[in-house]
Formats: structure tokens, sequence, C-alpha cells
């Protein structure tokens, strides 16, 4: 699709080459009307040498509908209005905003009028009409048909002319045009109020919350386009569509999220696959701080022009700073097309895409590229992956597949939870600002040292990823290990995903670890510089590893400090954003099958923390194409953190044999519950290099 296949209304012109034409055509081209704002109003005029004043072909009336006139000639010169003239009128208004095919059939007796390839009006040329034309009527002087004079907001693409009428149909289907879309289906995390208005949680880092939205790129016929783009997210008012200021010394408006790291959106456009854009998205504008103006998001297309059918606009959205009612009293736009139960199964968002971190057990996963879950050791490392959904039941029944969805977890029964970390009590961070959402989550936990109530099973396995650190926090300060383990358990059980048990486990030593940790270096400081931040936690990281020898380099801390989103000095919200990332790290690189990946140096396994670009850019060579087949690098992701049922896991980045790069999640609850089973079972290297897929380790290339 070219710029170049879409022209302005009154750009169009239709030219007959030998001015005299026989009075029978068809005239075929898609029209986008964006506005109808002045009415009645010519949308394609006829050019005559013998009429001195321009005669419409095509009129738009003033209730939308449009009229097809008959080709005049010099014996029309008197009329008064054209409306005296025999014309086809459309039975239907003519819709604003999206495009319709117009057919135009001309013959010596008949106008037929066409939208979408069927008859919408048609109309008998009178005898009347031939007396006063004369006998000149059968062939009549025409210059062109064109649009120059037109006062509508309108465009055209594949305008063509032909000799005969069986052709409107054929035009119909053969090359229709595209236009950008919001798909409704894939909102997650926004609240409809009764108002119909969006309302989502702005405002500062420690309070807004993540948000998903989907375009699509399709044309006429709902076929995604097959041609590369990228659509660029805009924050702008509602009333007047400007764009949202930026404040001095503050964040953009509207950030997004690559591997767990905020751009701002209109920094970071999202490439369209398959016809559709993901976008996971936060406001850090507040309506409130803006007059109390309601906001909308632009999306475009910046390199294929400014057309207003390559941009789509939200619904109105008013940016709050915490929710103001219960989920109960508005409408919670989610994904729920596969209509999953809360004891059947469980999805979250994917990671191919690299932004994503809001899991929730009842929600569908987003409609792009999924990234797939390896059990090693079980089955072939890069088994083709079936579209569809693994889901363990919650009588225990379960089908297993060598991939699955990051959060389906098809563990099978025989898997052991991971050991119970040790550690005192404590509270990571206030969360004063985040009071409102911290009660409504645990204000159902036991007071005493009882059991741990479904009521609170449930509302882990129903919250965001937020709301789940919130309440492991409250946990880890009131709850027994043995009852935390117990609590892991039944998460598994409810929620059908048994990796989630690992991050409940490690809750307790996390945030005692990190309290101790911020403590030590901060000197009970608010903040404290990013220099004395690295050594603290150099010395921590070693100690969490048991020694490792091999240290954090400063690549290693450039990655942590974009995590954690922090400048020369550090808050105690921008560690608590690094930690939650880096304990799952060292634990994984604690464990014996791990270290020796992470303590190898010829060949180097693990090269440090980087990005998912950076690995991809790894796997090309200096001229830009792929590396052979089977090359392969591994890393952690870095838009999973603590208490993610995959933080800390190891991702495989590789070349497929299809010359795509791809990315796959290791699964390291097998090595885990084998360990625990005393199993002797193979290194992961042998594991990896055993897999077809993969065929060689690629080396890091790190920019300068």
């Amino acid at each position: 699709m070219g710029v170049q296949d879409y022209s302005f209304l009154r750009d169009v012109q239709v030219e007959f080459k030998d001015c005299e034409v026989t009075n029978r055509f068809s005239l075929c081209f898609w029209f986008y009307l964006n506005d109808a704002s002045s009415l009645p109003s010519t949308i394609l005029h006829q050019e005559h040498p013998d009429v001195t004043s321009h005669a419409p072909f095509l009129l738009l009336d003033e209730t939308k509908k449009i009229l097809l006139f008959p080709l005049l000639s010099s014996s029309h010169s008197n009329v008064t209005s054209w409306r005296e003239l025999a014309y086809a009128i459309s039975e239907c208004e003519f819709p604003i905003k999206k495009w319709v095919h117009v057919g135009c059939e001309v013959t010596q007796d008949l106008l037929h009028l066409y939208f979408d390839g069927k008859i919408v009006g048609e109309k008998s040329l009178t005898s009347s009409l031939n007396n006063d034309t004369g006998s000149d009527n059968s062939r009549i002087s025409l210059t062109c048909i064109n649009g120059k004079d037109s006062q509508l907001d309108g465009y055209v693409h594949s305008a063509e002319l032909f000799p005969i009428v069986s052709t409107i149909k054929n035009h119909y289907v053969k090359d229709p045009p595209v236009q950008l879309s919001i798909d409704s289906s894939s909102a997650y995390e926004i609240e409809e109020d009764t108002d119909g208005v969006w309302s989502i949680v702005g405002g500062k880092a420690s309070c807004r919350r993540n948000f998903s939205l989907d375009v699509t790129l399709m044309d006429n016929f709902s076929r995604p386009m097959a041609e590369e783009a990228e659509v660029v997210a805009l924050l702008v008012y509602s009333d007047n569509e400007a764009p949202v200021e930026k404040p001095v010394d503050a964040e953009a408006p509207l950030l997004t999220s690559y591997d767990g790291i905020e751009y701002a959106s209109s920094d970071r456009p999202s490439k369209v696959i398959s016809g559709r854009a993901s976008f996971k998205l936060k406001i850090s504008q507040l309506s409130s701080k803006c007059d109390n103006r309601l906001f909308r998001i632009r999306f475009e297309i910046p390199q294929m022009g400014k057309y207003p059918f390559l941009e789509v606009f939200s619904r109105p959205i008013r940016c709050i700073s915490r929710n103001r009612s219960t989920r109960a009293s508005s409408l919670m736009l989610r994904k729920s097309s596969l209509g999953i139960h809360l004891l059947n199964g469980s999805q979250s968002p994917v990671l191919e895409d690299g932004s994503s971190d809001l899991p929730c057990i009842v929600r569908e996963a987003k409609q792009s590229p999924s990234s797939k879950r390896v059990k090693l050791g079980q089955e072939k490392l890069c088994a083709n992956f079936k579209d569809d959904i693994v889901l363990k039941q919650a009588n225990g029944g379960s089908r297993s597949h060598s991939w699955t969805s990051e959060d389906n977890g098809a563990y099978q029964n025989s898997l052991e939870a991971r050991p119970v970390s040790h550690g005192g009590p404590g509270n990571f961070s206030s969360d004063s600002e985040n009071s409102e959402t911290t009660d409504s989550v645990i204000d159902d936990l036991p007071s005493n040292r009882g059991p741990i109530s479904d009521l609170v099973v449930f509302k882990y396995c129903l919250g965001d990823l937020s709301e789940r650190r919130l309440l492991l926090k409250e946990m880890a300060m009131t709850a027994k290990e043995e009852e935390l383990a117990t609590f892991a358990e039944r998460v598994s059980l409810f929620s059908g995903c048994s990796h989630h048990r690992h991050q409940i486990s490690i809750s307790k030593r996390l945030i005692t670890e990190g309290i101790r940790c911020w403590n030590l270096i901060s000197n009970e400081n608010q903040h404290v510089l990013w220099e004395n931040l690295v050594s603290g936690l150099q010395e921590h990281f070693l100690k969490m590893t048991f020694g490792c020898t091999r240290s954090l380099t400063y690549q290693d801390f450039n990655l942590l400090r974009r995590v954690s989103s922090s400048q020369d000095l550090v808050s105690q919200d921008n560690f608590e954003k690094l930690w939650c990332w880096l304990y799952p790290v060292a634990f994984t690189l604690s464990q014996q099958c791990i270290t020796s990946l992470w303590g190898s140096t010829s060949p180097m396994w693990i090269e440090g923390f980087i990005t998912k670009e950076e690995a991809e850019s790894s796997l090309r060579s200096l001229g830009g194409a792929l590396q052979e087949p089977g090359t392969f690098i591994l890393r952690f992701p870095t838009s999973r953190s603590w208490p993610h049922p995959d933080a800390g896991n190891l991702v495989v980045t590789y070349v497929g044999s299809n010359y795509t790069i791809h990315h796959r999640l290791l699964s390291l609850d097998f090595i885990y519950s084998s360990g625990a089973k005393g199993t002797t079972i193979k290194t992961i290297q042998d594991m990896l290099l055993e897999q077809p897929e993969l065929r060689r380790l690629g080396r890091i290339v790190r920019s300068q």
C-alpha cells in the first residue's frame, strides 16, 4: 500500500481521451467521506465544452444521500436547476468516516448507482429527456469528470473508467483500501464509567497502571495488511484533539513499555504484524491537573501520510489517581472471548512482543505471536507449537505439551513446590499512595495466624501484578512460612498454574533481604546516589549467588538502571522496581544447574543482562542479515518482575530455520523439582545443544 494510491477528492480527474464519448460507461472508485458539514454539495462535476456552468455528476444532498445525474449536452445549457433533470438517488444515507465502493453505471436509457457492489439507486431516463436533448443524445461532448470544485472533505482510492457496464463488481473486490481501527475486544485494564468515558488510573509512577489496547490495519474485507508499518500513539485532548502538553522536567504524558522500561509513546512506535499493532500504555498526566479535561489516544501512521482513515481515536478518557469506586460499579474492559472459568485455567499476556507484565488468571492472552514455555528434559525443545490453549483442570486432569503459553502452566501433578525461603518479616515499602488499593486487597487477611481464607486466594488469582505484590508484602509480615507454602499450593490449584508457587515461596526472603539491603545502602535516607547503590548491590548480589566469582559489569548495571527508571538520585520506589527484577534472577543464578552457565567464560553461555533488542541485534551480521539458523543467545526477560510467575526464568532468543528470530521461555520448574527429588539429570548446556533448532551459541554485540 503506497501513499500514491490515495488522493484528495478535489484532485480526482477522470478524462475522456476523445472528448466525444458514447453515452455508455461505468465509473468506479472507493470514497471516504471525512466530513459532511456543508450540504448539499457536489462530489464530482461534469465538464462540457458546450455547457458553461459545471453540471453535477454525483451530488450529496441534505439527507446525506447521493444523486447520480446523466451526462448532459448543449441542449441543457439553459437548465435553471439540475434537480429538474432525471437522476438516480441512493436508498440509504452515505456513511461518514468509512470506505464505501461507489459504482456509477451510465447508459443511454438507465442510471444505476452501486454501493459496495450492490444497486442502491436506479433511474430510467424518460422520453421527455430524450426529446429535450435532441438527436445528439447518442453522442455527448464531455471533457472530464472531476472533483476540483467540491467542498467536501473526502478521499478517493482506485478510480477507474470502463467502457462497459459489467465491471463494477469486479472492481469492488480487486483493490480495496485499508483503514486503521481500534479493536475494542483487546481492551485490558480499562474501566468504562456509566457515561461511556474510559476511566484509567494514571499519575505518578507509583500509582499508574498499565493498560493495553490493539489497533488493526485491515482492508474493507477485514483482511490484514501484509506490508510493514509502524503505528504511533499520542495523548490528545478530547475536545479539540490538541496534543497534551509535556510538563517541564516531567515525563511524557503517554508512556509505553518495552522490556519493562518506560519510553515516551511517540518515541517507540509499535509495528503492525499481521494487520495488528499491540500497545501497552500508561498515562502520567491526570485529568485533575488539566482543568478536568478528558483525553483521547490518537493512533496514526506518520510514514503513510496524514490521512483520516490512517488515524483513529480512542473513546474519551478520564485519568484518575486511583480507583474512585469498586470494580463492580463499572465495566472492566478485558479480553474475554475464550470465557475461561476461574477454576478451569489461566492465561496471561504474552512475552514475545516484550510489552506485557500484568498477568490475570481469567483474562485472555493477546492475539499476537505467542511466546512459549520449554520443559527441559521432557520433550523436544523446539516442537511445533499448537494454537490450542493448554489448560490444567482444577480436579487434577491436565493435558501436556512441550510448548505452552507463558502462564498456562501445563505442569504434571508430580512436580513439587520449590524450597521455601526463610527470613524475617518486614514491610518493603509503605505504599501510602496506594492505600486504597492496598485496603481493597488485604482487608480480608486473617488477623491471627490461622489458615488463609479462600477469599484471599481468589483475590490473588484475580489480581493484577501490582495487587499481587501488595498482597504478598502484607502476608510476609504476618504469615508463617508453612502458611505461605500452603497458600502457594492453593493458588496453584485454583489458578491451574503450578509455577505461581516459586514466586510466593521466595516472597518472605525477597522482602526481608530487600529491606536490609536498602537500609544498609541508604543509611535511612530517602534517596541514595546511584554510584553508592552500585557498590552496595554488587556486594549483595555476590551474597545472593552464594559467592559466585562472577560479579555484575558496567553494562549489567546500565540495564538495572533502565529497569528501575533511576536517575543520579535513586528513591526507594526505584530500588524496589530494581529489586523485584534482580532478586528472582539472582535466585535462579544461585541454583547449581544455572551457576555453571553463569560462571562459564569459555564459552560464555550468559553474557550478562541484555534487552530483547540487543539480543536480536546480536543475531544479525554487520550488514543486517541474520546469522545462520540455530544461532542462539540466553537472556533474562526484562519485562518479568516478582511476583510474575516467569520472573527470573531464562529466554532463548534464536534464529529459526525460516530465518526469523524466535523467543522461547525456558521453564526451570522441572529442573528445580528434579533437584529436590535427587534425580540425576543432564546439564542445561547438554539439553540445549541436543535440540535440533539450537546449534551454536551466539555472542552479544553491545552498542557503545
